[in-house]
């Protein structure tokens, strides 16, 4: 993620805001879990960056977790993803192509087709 995570956590109102960012992020990773469409690990990643800032533990426990802790600390590490992730990821774009086509139409169609034009190939090359 952006920024130093080896820089000292913060204090007062922001780790507060830091916090409630993390936990917000770790809502909608377990809502991913059962709604296919959320990226889980991605709000993983996001809350383990807000947790960095504000309790270091709490993303240590992220990067600990047994089934998304190595996608975690992969991306952390080495900013790499899975090929069973890019394909998991590009399909998903793919798949919410038709589905906001036959339920919003034209042209809100437009925004997945250019998320997957653009998150498509920065996603294939990163590392794995």
């Amino acid at each position: 993620m952006p920024g130093d995570d080896t820089q000292p956590p913060v204090t007062g109102r922001m780790r507060l805001v830091w916090a409630g960012a993390g936990w917000f992020f770790v809502g909608l990773g377990t809502l991913g879990i059962f709604l296919p469409l959320l990226p889980t690990v991605v709000f993983y990643l996001l809350a383990a960056w807000c947790f960095s800032k504000s309790h270091p533990h709490l993303a240590d426990k992220l990067y600990a977790n047994k089934r998304y802790g190595p996608h975690l600390v992969a991306w952390r590490d080495r900013r790499a993803v899975s090929r069973k992730g890019k394909v998991s990821a590009i399909l998903a774009m793919s798949g919410s192509v038709p589905f906001v086509f036959f339920t919003l139409g034209w042209p809100l169609v437009l925004i997945p087709v250019i998320v997957l034009l653009v998150l498509g190939p920065w996603i294939w090359t990163r590392a794995e």
